[in-house]
């Protein structure tokens, strides 16, 4: 929506709803393409001040093959810009999009790229294929290799070691294990070893199990 759409709404929603201290969105990173940073200032004086950016990744190769629209200097560019308007917000690493083929790049690119952001939250999601989508099609075609449980936990391994924002962190979706927390420098020897014990000690087949059943995020 462009920001001459936007404002009005968001101006009703003011005008009948005053007491209102706290507007929270989520949306893409080319929906900030073509906003300014002036009109994002706006947004911010009106209440939008926290937003949540489905990213998935930093890895180029990735964002290509998952149709995000965007690359990875795109999210550098939209995200200082939400910066330097003041407004928060958090970035997604999605575990597993890449598939078995581009683990490692995905990985290690994201971390690159979000090292360079100040969110105030990463967020993380296991890839689960659900029936009736194209990528689980694709795997069964044998186009896409999705990564097993214990690869899902090896490729987040890989990405928090290399991360190092000054963030809070939200392990949503995922079915290993729960690192949900504030303060994700302080905590990370300590997630970095639970990942670690998780890989050589969790029960992979129940794992698997549960993402296989679920049916909905």
């Amino acid at each position: 929506m462009s920001f001459d759409r936007l404002m009005p709404r968001l101006e009703l929603i003011r005008k009948y709803l005053p007491e209102l201290e706290h507007m929270y969105t989520q949306t893409r990173v080319s929906d900030l393409k073509n906003k300014s940073i002036e009109q994002l200032r706006k947004l911010k004086e009106i209440g939008v001040n926290e937003i949540s950016l489905g990213v998935e990744s930093g890895d180029d190769w990735t964002l290509k093959r998952i149709n995000k629209g965007y690359t990875s200097q795109d999210i550098l560019e939209q995200c200082h810009k939400l910066e330097e308007a003041g407004i928060e917000y958090w970035v997604t690493f999605l575990n597993g999009v890449a598939g078995r083929e581009h683990t490692h790049e995905h990985a290690v690119n994201s971390a690159k790229i979000f090292n360079q952001l100040k969110p105030m939250l990463v967020g993380t999601g296991g890839l689960t294929l659900f029936p009736g989508t194209p990528l689980l099609e694709e795997a069964e075609r044998g186009e896409f290799t999705p990564l097993t449980e214990r690869e899902l936990t090896q490729e987040l391994l890989t990405f928090l070691e290399l991360l190092t924002c000054d963030c809070a962190l939200n392990t949503h979706h995922t079915s290993s294990m729960n690192l949900t927390g504030p303060n994700f420098l302080k905590r990370k020897p300590q997630i970095l070893e639970a990942l670690r014990y998780g890989i050589e000690h969790f029960d992979m087949d129940e794992l698997t199990n549960i993402r296989q059943n679920k049916r909905t995020l």
